[in-house]
């Protein structure tokens, strides 16, 4: 492993660059600690870049990308670019295409709720008195925000009408699968696979991909189903049935976010999108973001919530650099914060708020002890 490890930065918009500002001083001083230097190279991207360079993804933050080991990513989008062509808004005009770019079909999402923040979340205390913790699986790059054909058009009769495509193949059915097995071998050992098979043929595909891997594969993890509409009402209900949730790309994509709401803030998720590609390490290329948006309304005012930008930083360490230990260190920091009582204003709570320099600088001083 080399000492110096090369990522693209790309803060966004809204409170990305202040989250990014906050997560960069944290992984410095954690990879300085052990020897590590971080390599960081900065680009536009979103509604930045368009001001800038007309595209929400310009071709050099796309060889900045290419020329790194992993990305770590800001928010993008805001009211100021909501008048574009839908083509051209930011979260579709950068994320889907990095997405595509780098084959990054696999994300996974923490739904972790520690216990001292159960008052944060809307669910009722005495269903989750411990927290919560989950993680969604959701495949990133098939289903119907990338099948084609898509098309709009009027009708003879001066109706109009949209298409888009559903599809998935058995064979990205199964890599997802994986990617979920793996996730429940080194937790309890429980996978649900939601779906919509009483509906969508693509949803029945899905069904039976999933039960015949796990039969071959892993018959030791515990496999359920259910669909998505009963999914969505359990995870509601009791969050912590659940160990990994397996589904496809639309269902993931409410699911995780329904997940975000239950777990109390955006602003303390994180994520990773993985991929089939390595990196000069030999490990996962990825791309790494916090659950939340680029919150525009409290953009520049540094009061948002750096915790899941160092978290999905934290995440970058362990899969695309095999830096584990300095991750568990960053996570075990930011827990500490929070139970001793540093909160930023979307997990108060009774506490007095700090604002986002106060709440990195706290995780910051307690990686040393950790």
């Amino acid at each position: 492993m080399p000492t110096s490890l090369k990522i693209a930065v790309l803060p966004g918009d809204g409170i990305g660059p202040e989250g990014m500002e906050a997560a960069m001083q944290v992984l410095q001083a954690a990879l300085a600690s052990d020897g590590y230097e971080l390599e960081a190279e900065q680009a536009l991207v979103g509604g930045a870049a368009i001001d800038e360079c007309g595209e929400a993804l310009p071709p050099a933050t796309l060889t900045t990308c290419e020329n790194a080991s992993a990305i770590l990513f800001g928010s993008v989008g805001g009211p100021k670019w909501e008048t574009l062509p839908p083509a051209r808004q930011p979260e579709r005009a950068a994320l889907l295409p990095l997405r595509r770019h780098f084959r990054l079909f696999a994300n996974l999402r923490p739904g972790l709720l520690y216990p001292e923040l159960v008052p944060a979340s809307p669910l009722r205390p005495e269903l989750i008195p411990d927290g919560i913790d989950l993680v969604c699986v959701r495949e990133l790059t098939g289903g119907i925000y990338f099948g084609e054909p898509k098309a709009r058009h009027s009708l003879p009769d001066g109706d109009e009408e949209a298409l888009d495509t559903m599809i998935y193949k058995r064979s990205e059915i199964e890599r997802i699968a994986e990617v979920a097995a793996r996730a429940a071998l080194e937790r309890q050992g429980r996978v649900c696979s939601v779906d919509k098979a009483n509906v969508l043929t693509t949803s029945v595909l899905w069904r039976e991909t999933v039960s015949a891997f796990f039969d071959r594969y892993y018959p030791q993890i515990e496999l359920s189903h259910l669909y998505v509409d009963n999914a969505a009402m359990q995870m509601a209900r009791n969050p912590n049935q659940f160990d990994v949730v397996l589904t496809e790309n639309m269902f993931g994509d409410i699911l995780s976010d329904e997940m975000g709401i239950v777990c109390g803030s955006l602003g303390m998720l994180c994520s990773a999108s993985l991929g089939l590609g390595r990196n000069a390490e030999g490990q996962p290329f990825g791309l790494y973001e916090p659950a939340g948006g680029s919150a525009p309304d409290i953009a520049g005012q540094g009061i948002g919530n750096p915790c899941a930008q160092i978290l999905s930083g934290a995440m970058m360490l362990r899969f695309s650099f095999g830096l584990g230990n300095i991750a568990d260190r960053i996570e075990k920091a930011v827990r500490e914060a929070v139970r001793e009582g540093y909160r930023t204003a979307d997990i108060a709570f009774g506490k007095e708020p700090v604002n986002t320099a106060a709440m990195a600088e706290a995780v910051l001083e307690r990686i040393p002890r950790v």
